[in-house]
């Protein structure tokens, strides 16, 4: 499938934190990330402050690790007003699983866009939010 081409049935899919370094740092499960759908992927800017982080925790320069946050997501979305309350809400779903207001934040704009999720993060598998949650690993 040629990129840029959209799966059957998707118009976006919502990236973790940890699917985005999964492929940025070569770690397992990347593979599942394939170009059909990284062209497909967004991220919010919540998670891409968390990919930064790691990649100045790593070293790297904070505007280099920036630009190299970027490289694997199609489009970024701005943490909203909106997704900000959902986020806010989703604690009371989600304390028990230990989600941080990262996973909260990503977890609202896939529910906003309707959107699957890719995470390796296994605890999310166990919520049920009506959207559908990929687990790369």
């Amino acid at each position: 499938m040629p990129n840029g081409a959209k799966l059957p049935g998707m118009n976006k899919c919502v990236l973790d934190a940890s699917a985005i370094l999964a492929v940025l740092l070569n770690e397992p499960g990347n593979e599942l990330l394939t170009d059909e759908v990284l062209a497909q992927s967004v991220a919010g800017t919540v998670n891409l402050a968390e990919v930064q982080t790691r990649m100045v925790r790593r070293g790297m320069p904070p505007g280099d690790a920036w630009k190299h946050a970027l490289v694997p997501v199609n489009e970024v979305i701005t943490f909203t007003q909106d997704q900000a309350r959902v986020a806010g809400t989703l604690v009371t779903q989600t304390r028990a699983l230990g989600l941080s207001l990262g996973d909260r934040a990503c977890l609202a704009l896939a529910l906003e866009l309707k959107a699957p999720v890719y995470t390796a993060d296994k605890n999310w598998k166990k919520l049920d939010l009506g959207i559908s949650v990929h687990l790369i690993r």
